[in-house]
């Protein structure tokens, strides 16, 4: 449990103002010499010297295919969608393809994403890959 001083501070804390806070802040690292980027989470921290640099985005490792459209070879994007789905039949293939847009089949690694996106453009599809 938090000392009754502390409670107090966050409750000032609670009611300030973004501006404030600002203001506490940089009063605190004139006033005691340290820096917010210091106490700051590791994965938090900015680069040193508060530059603009955008912070690093973790990149995806798996992707979804989306079918966006089947374009004018409905029959072949259909058999295409059969061979990159194990186990679908060639109703719920027709319902993925007509129901676009669509996921086709489970997350994969972005080398297999690759792969069915050309195969799914290659008979005329409209695909899009997205990170997850």
């Amino acid at each position: 449990m938090a000392s009754e001083k502390v409670t107090q501070v966050l409750e000032m804390v609670g009611g300030m103002t973004v501006l404030e806070l600002n203001e506490l802040v940089k009063t605190l690292q004139e006033e005691w010499g340290v820096s917010a980027a210091v106490a700051a989470a590791p994965a938090a921290a900015g680069p040193a010297g508060g530059g603009d640099a955008a912070p690093a985005v973790e990149e995806s490792t798996e992707f979804q295919v989306m079918l966006q459209s089947f374009g004018e070879k409905k029959l072949d994007v259909i058999k295409a969608v059969r061979e990159l789905v194990a186990g679908l039949g060639l109703k719920e293939a027709k319902d993925l393809v007509e129901g676009a847009p669509k996921e086709v089949g489970l997350p994969v690694s972005k080398e297999e994403a690759a792969k069915m996106k050309e195969k799914l453009e290659g008979v005329g599809a409209q695909v899009e890959v997205k990170g997850v």
